[in-house]
């Protein structure tokens, strides 16, 4: 802890530095008769003590009880997934492992997926963080399908024990973004159910269920 906080002190110091460098420049002009539109000034930030600032960061990179979500998935699991290329479409079935960790001093959750889709082999990794700033979940994605990365962000509920994450994901066909949606589910201590619901002319469907069991 002491090494963090030391870190975060000459960050803000440096922060603090950097501001204080910045000069405002005044533009004069010599035609007294020329009309000037002058941009509105943003509004200065109160100045706010280093002690404040310390405490603020350091509240911002400590995991809190969020983070143990992620912690309780530590481990191997196999994945049973199925597929809907169409609204009302034939399923698909797949089957996948995945080995999740913490990373960074438990501060993000990382997994790498490996299997068969399509008779091709597969292989994947996600990331997941929790802002505590924000109080939200995001989400990323990556795999040997395609060359972009789909990032998704939401909020935890207690009640219902779901993540609902939004997101944009680029059809490589048309090249335009269209909406995507995550439901991630805490079935129980052993069992997760992630859904993804795609949208194709405007209405939304389920393209995807993963129901996770840990080994």
């Amino acid at each position: 802890m002491k090494n963090v906080t030391g870190i975060l002190v000459v960050l803000i110091l440096s922060f603090i530095s950097c501001k204080k460098d910045v000069k405002t420049e005044t533009v004069t002009t010599k035609d007294s008769d020329s009309i000037k539109t002058e941009e509105p000034i943003a509004e200065a930030e109160a100045p706010v003590d280093s002690a404040t600032q310390v405490k603020a960061w350091q509240a911002y990179a400590t995991p809190g009880e969020p983070h143990k979500i992620m912690a309780d998935e530590v481990g191997a699991w196999n994945c049973d997934m199925t597929f809907w290329y169409e609204p009302n479409g034939k399923p698909e079935k797949a089957s996948a492992t995945a080995n999740v960790k913490m990373v960074l001093g438990g501060r993000y959750q990382e997994t790498d997926y490996k299997g068969t889709i399509m008779g091709a082999p597969f292989e994947g990794k996600g990331t997941i963080a929790y802002n505590n700033v924000t109080k939200e979940y995001t989400n990323t994605f990556i795999d040997n399908m395609g060359t972009g990365m789909m990032v998704a962000m939401g909020k935890y509920d207690e009640a219902s024990k779901t993540i609902e994450l939004k997101g944009e994901v680029v059809n490589p066909i048309t090249g335009k973004k269209a909406p995507y949606r995550e439901l991630y589910t805490i079935v129980d201590p052993t069992t997760r159910k992630m859904e993804m619901f795609d949208t194709k002319n405007g209405a939304e469907y389920k393209s995807m269920e993963i129901v996770m069991k840990k080994k």
